[in-house]
């Protein structure tokens, strides 16, 4: 028999439990067997750590044709995009990470880590522009500037004075 609970119980489930099927097949792409590596870096490897690296690919070996199909599988190389100067430390690094990832998985997944240097694929976020400043304060800062004969270095200061004195904006 049909009731109300029956039907919310099958209706309502997390954003969260679709999110990682609806990855995979795009992780997949990339080597990985799953996006439990994508989804979960920040878990994985910690804050400091995520702001300087991100996965980029989990590279398996190739399996010849004589290969026996009981032999045991070699775990990957898992490839990462570091910023800068980071990269040393994190070489340095390497086995702990290996070590985290695979406890993550739950087997000996990654053998290896490779290291890439280059700018990390994240959308920067917008500043709002400073809201121009009062007529008084420009007026106060034209008052400063009175002496400076030079247009162009007196235009400079004026704006730079008007942007010092206008009153803080709150942050949000």
């Amino acid at each position: 028999m049909w009731t109300p609970s029956a039907r919310k119980k099958a209706w309502s489930r997390p954003l969260a439990e679709f999110v990682g099927a609806a990855l995979d097949p795009l992780a997949a792409r990339q080597g990985f067997g799953e996006s439990d590596i994508l989804l979960n870096w920040d878990a994985i490897v910690g804050e400091r750590l995520m702001a300087v690296c991100e996965p980029v690919r989990l590279q398996w070996p190739i399996r010849g044709p004589k290969t026996s199909p009981d032999a045991p599988v070699e775990p990957a190389t898992l490839h990462l995009r570091v910023e800068g100067a980071f990269a040393l430390e994190l070489q340095h690094l390497a086995p702990v990470l290996i070590e985290r990832v695979n406890a993550r998985l739950g087997w000996k997944c990654v053998g290896r880590v490779s290291l890439k240097q280059g700018p990390l694929e994240r959308p920067q976020r917008r500043r709002r522009a400073p809201p121009p400043p009062s007529a008084a304060t420009l007026e106060r800062a034209r008052a400063m500037t009175e002496g400076i004969e030079d247009t162009a270095l007196r235009d400079a200061l004026n704006r730079l004075g008007a942007q010092a004195l206008s009153p803080k904006r709150a942050k949000t």
